[in-house]
């Protein structure tokens, strides 16, 4: 019998076409996490539209005193729209092309991930898992929107390590023969969208296929001889790790009070996401900076120095030592680096300290921003900024394979504006 693929075909709802995309589609939730007038700009713009950022609770909004009763009205919005909104639906793939700020078009399929093939648990190997260390904090919020959820909206981004272009391209060469879905603008500068119905049974059989060949034993063993034989890896979390998280920890939750043949198809056990090719040209791996708000940057530079002689991690000014960064504050900007650093990436070693600073200040909050004039801007207003040196897209898997995951919150998939925008949607309760 033939084994069930960790990513698939799905039955995907998508609103009427009468329903503007600009108003329809939202950013990540995960995005803007301290800029509340992004997101009251977006409340402003949707109006009393039909919208995904009716069936979404952005992270701005997490410690707000109202949080639950958000949650109560997305719940009613995902009722409402399950009624009268996804009036459309497509029993397949989403083929999607984004194009990006830099012109560039990134193509994707949209399907459904099998929770059952993956894991964000420590040491685990399954064909799915994520780039990135898994913050178990960050995973009740979420669960808190998807528990009792009708459906779910995917901001997930998935990588698949395929240099010969076997999987999503073929399809892309193809569109012409393919329904268009959508297409148009995305709101407060999110770039052109366009997405088409992928249903013929041959090609469902070509995308299986070219999936199966990715995530075979022969193929790993080829890519990672270092590897030893290791449990293959077919798909890389990219983008949307803690919602990906939230839903297996849902499903794990769920699973528990269903029967075994209940567990083979409840809709709970599969979550959408998105599915690109990390060689893609229009796929650049950006790092994440870290920003420290409340503190004082000659106190976190006088701690920085302390930390270091303490761990021997020998910080020094400039950049002709192994790991360089910068450390920027609201009238200070200097590169720093590390001569012995204590872990194999620039932003580990940081995040070593930062971990240090916060457990002996309490009135210190670290936040994460993926664009440097964004976090140049948070300086301005107090912050004291880590710049970390670009990431290098081609380390990403070798690091997942070799070292299991990255530091949390290490690289960002292009500027804020170009994450995933939320527009697919799918029934998660049966």
């Amino acid at each position: 019998m033939k084994t069930a693929s960790c990513f698939g075909p799905a039955h995907i709802l998508l609103p009427g076409e009468d329903i503007p995309l600009e108003k329809w589609g939202c950013v990540a939730c995960d995005q803007f996490t301290s800029d509340r007038a992004y997101w009251e700009q977006a409340d402003a713009a949707v109006g009393g539209c039909p919208s995904t950022l009716r069936l979404i609770l952005p992270e701005v909004y997490l410690e707000d005193e109202d949080a639950a009763r958000r949650v109560e009205k997305i719940h009613a919005a995902m009722d409402e729209y399950s009624r009268d909104v996804l009036t459309r639906a497509v029993d397949g793939f989403v083929y999607v092309e984004r194009t990006e700020q830099s012109g560039r078009v990134r193509q994707g399929l949209v399907g459904k991930i099998d929770l059952e093939a993956y894991s964000y648990e420590k040491g685990a190997r399954p064909a799915i898992r994520p780039s990135e260390r898994t913050v178990t904090e960050r995973i009740p919020p979420r669960m808190a929107v998807r528990r009792g959820a009708a459906l779910e909206t995917p901001h997930v981004m998935m990588l698949a390590d395929d240099p010969g272009c076997t999987l999503v391209e073929p399809i892309g060469a193809r569109k012409n023969e393919l329904k268009k879905l959508y297409e148009g603008e995305l709101m407060q500068g999110g770039g052109h969208i366009a997405g088409w119905a992928v249903e013929d049974p041959a090609m469902l059989a070509q995308i299986d296929a070219a999936l199966a060949a990715l995530g075979s034993q022969e193929a790993f063993d080829a890519k990672y001889p270092q590897a030893g034989g290791a449990k293959p890896l077919t798909l890389a979390v990219g983008d949307g790790n803690h919602s990906l998280a939230a839903a297996k920890a849902c499903w794990e939750e769920l699973k528990a009070t269903l029967t075994p043949e209940e567990r083979e198809s409840h809709p709970a056990r599969w979550c959408l996401a998105e599915v690109c090719n990390v060689h893609s040209p229009a796929i650049e791996i950006e790092p994440i900076h870290r920003v420290l708000f409340n503190v004082d940057c000659g106190a976190v530079l006088l701690a920085l120095i302390a930390w270091s002689d303490s761990n021997m991690a020998g910080i020094c000014f400039g950049d002709s030592k192994q790991q360089a960064f910068t450390l920027a504050g609201p009238h200070v900007s200097n590169v720093l680096s590390f001569e012995e650093p204590v872990a194999p990436l620039t932003v580990g070693t940081v995040d070593e300290f930062i971990e240090y600073f916060m457990a002996r200040h309490s009135e210190a909050r670290v936040d994460y921003v993926h664009d440097e004039p964004a976090v140049r801007a948070l300086t301005r207003q107090g912050g004291v900024a880590f710049l970390l040196p670009p990431f290098e897209k081609s380390d990403l898997f070798k690091g997942i394979v070799m070292g299991g995951v990255l530091p949390r919150k290490t690289f960002s998939m292009g500027h804020a504006e170009e994450k995933r925008y939320y527009i697919e949607c799918r029934r998660i309760k049966e």
